[in-house]
């Protein structure tokens, strides 16, 4: 995939079915054949949404990602027979100190020498580069999907969110890797009103230096950057932290706005000051799920017609900040619900009946008490995993 990685070699592992290969990625007909196998393996769950090709093709180009400018990826497929049974990718981030590399994309049969191979190359190019420990899965990075899906297989993921095969966790945890972390994914259904203790809150006076706005295309580059500056205010301290560069700004603008309705986007402003923000945008899994990732012939039309004329029922907000200075005492109380109250009320408006907020860390305990209040549920955990190497 990038300069570092292009002379990986292949593995072969001996098997009675058949030698299995270990081919590193290369070309652009392998990067198709690893964007697709996950479809196929899961071709019988019903709650599998295939991503569309071209945004898995952009997510995994040096030229459109801005992550591979300081991060060396690889991905590699398991191959038998002549056909892709698994897949895998390593990524090391050149500016981290912390000797601690990532795998992820992992996608593979319930075949426990298959996983192990993978596994183990990913492992070897890892500790070729120095880091003691493997930690995922992450595809590509924190700030993208994360985690492996645990809990919560039957239903279809969110947009953004990943969805795994159940067998996977015990044979990764099989080789050797346990629990880092856990992330969930809250399910609220936003036709019912807010508690009456949160009413009760909401209605307490404001300074009039505090000001309720949503997101304009007339300012949206300035807007971009105001969530870009508050996300990596407020989660500066949270577990393995990554901040969003201006070249992750500048890709969240163009990546965002051909779905975004500027009225599910809110900023609570202080002293003209953005303090606080949230984003909320329409499930696209739930436009997408029957076009098998194909956006030709008729994708475009299916894709843009369920989306402007028919509407989808769901949402994701997978981002929302305040800023630090503002998080304690009753303003960083009230801040949060302003902006989830606003958001909700204009997704009814749109048609929406459910919003999913995602991820959220086990530890952040903030997040899940302003969920738990607001009626969401933990409806799916994802895990992420950690091998010392």
């Amino acid at each position: 995939m990038t300069a570092a990685t292009a002379t990986a070699p292949a593995s072969v592992h001996r098997s009675p079915r058949g030698p299995l290969t270990i081919i590193p990625v290369e070309t652009a007909a392998e990067k198709k054949r690893f964007i697709r196998l996950p479809a196929r393996l899961h071709a019988d769950d019903p709650n599998w949404v295939t991503p569309l090709d071209m945004e898995r093709n952009e997510a995994l180009s040096p030229k459109h990602n801005p992550l591979f400018a300081h991060t060396d990826v690889q991905l590699w497929l398991a191959v038998r027979d002549g056909v892709d049974v698994g897949r895998i990718s390593a990524q090391v981030n050149r500016e981290a100190t912390d000797g601690v590399g990532h795998f992820g994309m992992i996608a593979a049969e319930d075949d426990a020498e298959l996983i192990e191979a993978l596994f183990a190359t990913a492992e070897a190019w890892l500790k070729a580069r120095g880091m003691r420990e493997s930690l995922g899965p992450f595809s590509l990075s924190i700030n993208e999907e994360t985690g492996l899906l645990i809990e919560g297989h039957d239903t279809p993921p969110m947009l953004m969110m990943g969805h795994d095969r159940p067998y996977l966790a015990a044979r990764i945890e099989a080789l050797g890797y346990d629990k880092a972390k856990d992330v969930f994914a809250y399910l609220s259904d936003i036709t019912k009103p807010l508690p009456k203790s949160i009413c009760t809150l909401m209605r307490r006076p404001l300074p009039d230096t505090f000001k309720l706005r949503h997101l304009s295309f007339k300012q949206y580059e300035k807007d971009i950057e105001s969530i870009s500056s508050i996300f990596n205010d407020a989660w500066a301290a949270n577990w393995r932290f990554e901040p969003l560069t201006a070249a992750d700004t500048n890709h969240l603008a163009k990546a965002m706005r051909p779905i975004l309705n500027e009225k599910l986007v809110w900023f609570v402003d202080v002293d003209g000051e953005p303090a606080g923000f949230g984003v909320c945008l329409p499930n696209i899994n739930e436009a997408i799920q029957d076009l098998d990732g194909k956006l030709l012939p008729f994708g475009w039309a299916k894709l843009l017609w369920r989306l402007k004329v028919k509407g989808v029922k769901t949402a994701r907000v997978p981002l929302m900040g305040i800023r630090r200075k503002y998080a304690t005492g009753f303003v960083g109380a009230v801040l949060p619900f302003l902006i989830i109250d606003a958001m909700r009320t204009e997704a009814r408006k749109i048609g929406y009946t459910s919003a999913e907020l995602s991820w959220i860390l086990e530890d952040n305990m903030p997040m899940r008490r302003i969920n738990e209040g607001l009626g969401g549920i933990a409806y799916k955990t994802y895990r992420i995993y950690r091998k010392a190497l």
